[in-house]
């Protein structure tokens, strides 16, 4: 499967991951990225940077030693009316971002309760992806975020570190193969993100095409075979 992208990348600054922008990067360019994303954590998260250190993302190059960089975040969900962590100003600033449900920002709901987080992320203009959906502390009604993610142009993840075995997130295979049927039957593409928080996993991808490949899910529906298209689900349109 060609995968030329990581876009759900952590650096130092999100306070539990380990390396350097400039790191990143070039782990990125050797195993033969063309495009990477950084989105550290929003403040919420315990360990995560201030509020301004997203509105001085702005200084930053968009290309680093030939690699192209996206610069955005991953925010938390904190309600389930999708209220996120940074406010509309600086989020409309970011080159992209992924909306997601963290234990220590919201606490599992009802079905109804996070399903109604999730779409109300979904809808919000500033959001581009709903990073790992298929976390079983958090149930939701899947055909409901592949639809509105369908609706609304947006992507749903298949991540990776979910597969994890040793991860802490539960039911992951059981959900992400749900996802994938109901992606398949809406003709809704998923984008794989390794959920990187060291140098060693950009492009850590493994578990994700696995089970891709497990299920027969169409790679004309993975949008890290292309650059270009993937830029067509964000406000960035050329790299």
């Amino acid at each position: 499967m060609r995968d030329v992208l990581d876009i759900h990348t952590h650096t130092l600054v999100s306070g539990h991951a380990y390396n350097t922008i400039m790191e990143m990067v070039q782990a990125a360019s050797e195993k033969g990225l063309e495009l990477l994303g950084i989105t550290d954590h929003a403040p919420e998260m315990p360990g995560g940077p201030h509020l301004f250190y997203f509105n001085n993302l702005k200084i930053m190059p968009r290309e680093i030693n030939g690699m192209p960089v996206l610069f955005g975040t991953e925010v938390n969900i904190m309600d389930y009316d999708g209220k996120l962590d940074l406010p509309k100003s600086t989020l409309k600033q970011m080159d992209v971002v992924i909306a997601s449900l963290h234990t220590p920002c919201i606490k599992p709901g009802s079905v109804q309760e996070n399903t109604k987080a999730l779409v109300a992320a979904l809808k919000n203009p500033y959001v581009n992806i709903i990073g790992h959906p298929d976390d079983g502390r958090y149930p939701v009604d899947m055909e409901q975020i592949v639809a509105t993610a369908k609706e609304e142009h947006k992507l749903l993840e298949l991540n990776n570190h979910s597969l994890d075995p040793s991860g802490t997130r539960v039911g992951a295979e059981e959900n992400d193969i749900l996802m994938l049927k109901y992606c398949m039957e809406y003709q809704q593409p998923v984008i794989m993100g390794s959920d990187a928080h060291c140098i060693w996993d950009i492009r850590n991808h493994d578990l994700a095409v696995s089970l891709i490949e497990k299920v027969g899910f169409p790679e004309e529906l993975v949008v890290n075979r292309s650059k270009e298209e993937f830029l067509t689900y964000i406000r960035k349109q050329t790299m």
